[in-house]
């Protein structure tokens, strides 16, 4: 099991950054582009959040830990933050089925990434945020 670890401050300008950091690691695995393409977006989606709300107005650190594992082959991708505790899994999926004007504005981005990914979990622990993300390779 390989474990790499970046701590970044939570600001959208790093986004290329840890997208880069994330598929380096990929890379190694040789991970399909159509996989490396699903982990990115949920990566930028969650990298955003945190960097839109997590520490409003200021700006805190965002750690992003990727390991891999390989029987079977996945990898698991971890965020944490000290900002306010948010858990994104609580929030109701939106109602795919109404038309854009219908819907409710938000939650469409974590929703992708809860359809794209095979297991996603959160927990609060020791004043710390902790959003994990895992994909069957």
């Amino acid at each position: 099991m390989q474990n790499n670890k970046l701590d970044i401050e939570a600001d959208v300008n790093n986004l290329d950054t840890v997208l880069a950091f994330v598929d380096e690691q990929l890379e190694k695995y040789g991970c399909s582009p159509k996989i490396q393409m699903q982990i990115d977006v949920a990566v930028e989606e969650i990298f955003v959040n945190i960097a839109n709300y997590a520490y409003n107005p200021e700006i805190g650190l965002a750690g992003i830990s990727v390991e891999t594992q390989e029987e079977p082959l996945a990898v698991t991708i971890t965020f944490t933050d000290n900002g306010v505790p948010y858990d994104p899994l609580k929030k109701p999926d939106p109602d795919v089925t109404l038309s854009a004007e219908e819907r409710q504005i938000g939650g469409l981005g974590i929703y992708m990434v809860k359809k794209s990914m095979d297991n996603i979990s959160y927990e609060y622990k020791d004043g710390r945020n902790i959003l994990t993300i895992k994909k069957n390779l």
